[in-house]
């Protein structure tokens, strides 16, 4: 038994030809990321912690879709969302509907160690986050020229692909130049020297999404889940993992089925959730990791004590 430590930055068609520019600052933050999340696991912290700490360092950063850089809805506003989940007592904690909140990961974990509920959302998660004195900042902080862009471009896409002589499908994606609508929800698991295992995700949602929509990251058993077994963070299309119960099934799976955890993952992603919709990072309590995607590319990264280190986006190979 050792540490592990898996995390991402969204998954989704990802193009190849992805520019430097675009494709570089991505790697950089899983990078660090990484070393900060490996450097904790070293030093004995547990994996509650490191998964809190990573989690809070990547909504810092503006290359991905979460905190500082979290997309816009079709309001031009910003709701955020985030859960936390620990393994061994499987509490957890979540919030949705996030404006002013500058770490939502952190309000999620307050949510969990501070009230008797699991879940908070909009108006009520906000009152929360200024009785528990959380950082929060104006909601134009999170609004940056990158996501008014970014929403202006969805919309645009969305007047020219819809056919109003056919029936509008409700999932449809849309494409933003340049696979910059695949900067993504952000995760990370861990287990630590203990075996303890912990999860946590978040994410600003859809670009151009309804005002109120809440995705799969807050849903427990949908986007974010830990039990004895293992950790698992999903990030995709949110209506699709919910479907599938995708970080569950993989639980599940090795609970009922007996799979190993990268046979389970594969599964539900390559078996269970709809081609080009999701991704997951997981670990097991043996530090066992998997990373799967059924779309384009994935923002990844994960060590383990043995030495192994990745970070990667495409396919292997294709990095």
């Amino acid at each position: 038994m050792g540490w592990a430590i898996a995390l991402h930055g969204g998954a989704g068609d990802i193009p190849v030809s992805l520019s430097p520019e675009r494709r570089q600052p991505r790697e950089a933050a899983l990078r660090h990321c990484l070393q900060l999340g490996v450097e904790a696991l070293k030093a004995g912290m547990p994996a509650l912690d490191v998964v809190e700490l990573v989690v809070r360092e990547l909504e810092n950063i503006p290359c991905f879709n979460a905190g500082k850089g979290s997309v816009l809805t079709n309001k031009g506003t910003v709701e955020m969302e985030a859960c936390i989940m620990d393994g061994i007592t499987m509490k957890c904690g979540a919030v949705s509907g996030l404006k002013t909140v500058v770490n939502a990961i952190s309000l999620a974990r307050l949510v969990m160690e501070k009230t008797p509920h699991i879940y908070l959302a909009f108006d009520g998660a906000e009152t929360f986050a200024r009785e528990q004195g959380v950082e929060t900042l104006d909601s134009s902080h999170f609004i940056t020229p990158e996501n008014i862009e970014r929403l202006e471009q969805a919309k645009e896409a969305n007047r020219v692909q819809i056919d109003y002589t056919q029936p509008i499908k409700k999932e449809t994606s849309l494409p933003v130049p340049d696979g910059d609508s695949q900067i993504g929800t952000v995760g990370c698991v861990a287990v630590d020297n203990l075996g303890n295992l912990a999860t946590a995700t978040s994410t600003g949602g859809l670009v151009n999404k309804m005002v109120g929509r809440i995705g799969d990251t807050p849903i427990i058993g949908s986007g974010t889940y830990a039990n004895n077994l293992c950790a698992v963070s999903a990030t995709g299309k949110g209506e699709s993992i919910m479907r599938a119960t995708v970080a569950r099934d993989v639980a599940a799976l090795m609970e009922f089925k007996g799979l190993s955890l990268k046979d389970a993952a594969a599964h539900v992603i390559h078996e269970r959730a709809p081609k080009g919709n999701a991704g997951l990072v997981a670990v097991s309590t043996t530090g066992e990791v998997a990373m799967s995607f059924n779309t384009t590319g994935m923002f990844r990264a994960c060590a383990t004590e043995d030495g192994h280190s990745e970070i990667a986006i495409w396919p292997s190979g294709q990095n």
